[in-house]
């Protein structure tokens, strides 16, 4: 599907790339092209041609619609005959139409001739500000099913008494439909791709195949759950299934595996050379417990079993020591900060500004529903820069451009999804328009820092995942209409709490 997406602003992500204004093109599930300038005076819609699969050649006479025939010269507007030869730096000829193709060169300049498109669909941003769709780094979509259950209680007790004995009841089936109630708040949240650990994975899997978002798995593996030989498995069909599905190797944590099982797992990843993510010192007991049982902490007893030869990360890591973080260094290892949770359940605020200037990678996830309870990026940057700023007794212990890199390429780093980070040419379509003219972006300072620090989900107006449109202007479009899908969860509900 092509679509044209102009008179936007445009925040790319890239480094050191300032918002400019322009529009970008998507064909099929890519970013085609990204056109730099104001395309609302200088560069006028491109008509539909027929048939829309087959480019026509421009030379010929235009419809009736009052499109000149391109082998004239051109408007005043400076552009120049498109039967001369053009510049060095542009390969096709343009006195016919070209299909945007990779090839391309990563973005045009208005005035340049441009190629010829047969749109699909063209949206007029009015303005507004496109950016790479937020990653939530570390999430259980499926525990959608507890919001709000089982609330202001310890984690353990959380664990042990409420969570474990409600997850027993879930079938394969109710998985599926859980995911698709996180799916949709997701979508609203501008979030496009999620790091899913969850009992069924396949389910997860295919809740976010049939509603179009994006997911990387991994597993809950633990002395009671999933086995090697199942992650195995997964990993080998979940890389290769879909292109909007990937696998990362993972298990649930130190304190719920036997050392047996995770030698195997250390194990695992080196023969398949594969990175492993965990949860990671999250709360006090979690790290006296690993100190009480191997004389370590648990980064530094996962480094010692060869956990990590290939790189992964740690989800929460609130109570790291020096050693800790000197091993995430070694092994370039991802921090995945999820400060709502955290908070939630008193686990502690994560050093996030140290690791910054240690040189260790963070992203950002807002845990599972059961947990939070709310899918909100939004939310979360401003606690992972508040609670810093508490953290080191300085409001400019952590920049709001860096809370943000945290939440878009923090995130695609370390969820493998190189192709989802920045909006260039060739990258994947996964984007989101915010609407910057509600009352809580005005007026405009800093951009960036209006995100982080008065954004809401209430700014989303497009939510895009492999070039289609899942979300727009309060509307779904992933094939279920949300009361089926609530009602569906309702009815889970009931049934697991009266059997």
């Amino acid at each position: 599907m092509n679509i044209r997406l102009y008179n936007a602003q445009i925040l790319t992500m890239e480094k050191d790339r300032p918002i400019f204004r322009g529009e970008v093109w998507v064909k099929d599930d890519r970013i085609a092209y990204i056109v730099e300038g104001d395309s609302k005076n200088q560069l006028q819609p491109a008509k539909q041609l027929q048939p829309k699969d087959e480019m026509e050649s421009t030379n010929q006479a235009q419809s009736k619609d009052g499109m000149q025939s391109t082998n004239q010269a051109q408007s005043k507007d400076g552009m120049q005959s498109t039967n001369q030869a053009q510049s060095k730096g542009e390969t096709q000829s343009a006195n016919r139409a070209q299909s945007i193709n990779r090839e391309q060169p990563n973005s045009g300049k208005i005035g340049k001739a441009l190629p010829v498109i047969p749109w699909d669909t063209e949206i007029d941003c009015k303005g507004n500000l496109l950016m790479p769709g937020f990653k939530n780094a570390h999430t259980h979509s499926a525990m959608t099913f507890l919001r709000s259950f089982a609330d202001d209680v310890p984690l353990q007790q959380w664990l042990e008494e409420k969570i474990f004995p409600m997850e027993a009841k879930l079938s394969p089936e109710d998985i599926y439909h859980l995911t698709r109630l996180a799916v949709l708040e997701y979508l609203t949240a501008g979030i496009t791709a999620v790091f899913d650990m969850y009992l069924v994975p396949g389910q997860t899997a295919q809740a976010c195949m049939d509603t179009g978002m994006r997911c990387v798995l991994t597993s809950g593996l633990n002395n009671f759950t999933s086995s090697l030989e199942q992650q195995e498995e997964e990993y080998r069909k979940w890389n290769k299934a879909d292109p909007l599905v990937s696998y990362q190797m993972g298990f649930h944590s130190e304190y719920t595996c036997s050392r047996e099982l995770l030698e195997g797992m250390a194990a695992l990843a080196r023969r398949n050379r594969a990175p492993v993510y965990t949860h990671l010192a999250e709360t006090v007991k979690e790290v006296e417990g690993c100190v009480e049982r191997y004389g370590m902490t648990p980064a530094v007893f996962l480094d010692q079993l060869g956990m990590f030869e290939y790189g992964g990360g740690g989800y929460h890591c609130v109570h790291m020591s020096d050693e800790d973080m000197n091993v995430f260094k070694k092994h370039s290892l991802h921090v995945v900060t999820n400060p709502a949770s955290n908070l939630k359940l008193a686990s502690g605020m994560a050093p996030v500004a140290e690791y910054v200037r240690r040189g260790i990678p963070v992203a950002i996830g807002t845990d599972g529903p059961a947990s939070n309870n709310c899918l909100d990026m939004f939310r979360e940057m401003f606690l992972v820069s508040g609670l810093s700023k508490i953290r080191e007794k300085d409001a400019a212990s952590l920049d709001a451009a860096e809370v943000l890199r945290m939440a878009t390429v923090g995130g695609a780093d370390a969820m493998g999804l190189s192709q989802a980070d920045v909006l260039a040419q060739g990258k994947l379509a996964d984007m989101i328009l915010i609407d910057m003219r509600q009352p809580n972006m005005q007026p405009v300072h800093n951009q960036v820092k209006n995100l982080v620090y008065s954004g809401s989900k209430s700014n989303i107006a497009m939510t895009m995942v492999g070039g289609r449109i899942l979300y727009r202007d309060g509307e779904f479009h992933v094939g279920e209409t949300p009361e089926i899908v609530y009602g569906k969860c309702e009815g889970i509900v009931k049934r697991i709490l009266s059997s």
